[in-house]
C-alpha cells in the first residue's frame, strides 16, 4: 500500500479530487485542512475505510478512476491532526492483521 499525506492542499489538488469524488466527499473538500491519500487492493480500502471512520473524525472517500467499479484509491479528508491519526491507525491495523497470517 502506498500513503501520501498533502497538508494544506491547494486549490489544484482540490479540484483535481472533487472531480474523483462523490457528492459528500466534494461538500467537505474545501473545509479541510489535510488529504490522506491511499493506494492498494480493494479489499486493503474498505478495510482501511472502516479503521479511518472508527479512529478518528474524518470522512472517507473512494476515487474514481480510469475503471471506475475498480476502487483502488481513497482520500481521508479532515484536519491534519486527524487525518494524521488515521493513517497510523490504518498502518497498525495493517500490520497487525498481516501477522496473523
Amino acid at each position: 500500500m502506498d500513503f501520501k499525506l498533502i497538508k494544506s492542499p491547494t486549490d489544484g489538488v482540490k479540484r483535481a479530487l472533487s472531480k474523483r469524488m462523490g457528492a459528500e466527499g466534494r461538500a467537505v473538500l474545501e473545509e479541510v485542512s489535510a488529504i490522506g491519500l491511499m493506494q492498494g487492493k480493494l479489499i486493503e480500502m474498505i478495510y482501511a475505510i472502516d479503521i479511518a471512520e472508527k479512529s478518528a473524525g474524518v470522512l472517507v472517500e473512494d476515487i474514481k478512476g480510469v475503471c471506475p467499479q475498480h476502487m483502488t484509491s481513497i482520500a481521508i479528508l479532515g484536519d491534519t491532526s486527524s487525518v494524521q491519526s488515521a493513517i497510523e491507525e490504518i498502518k497498525l491495523k495493517m500490520k497487525e492483521g498481516n501477522s496473523l497470517w
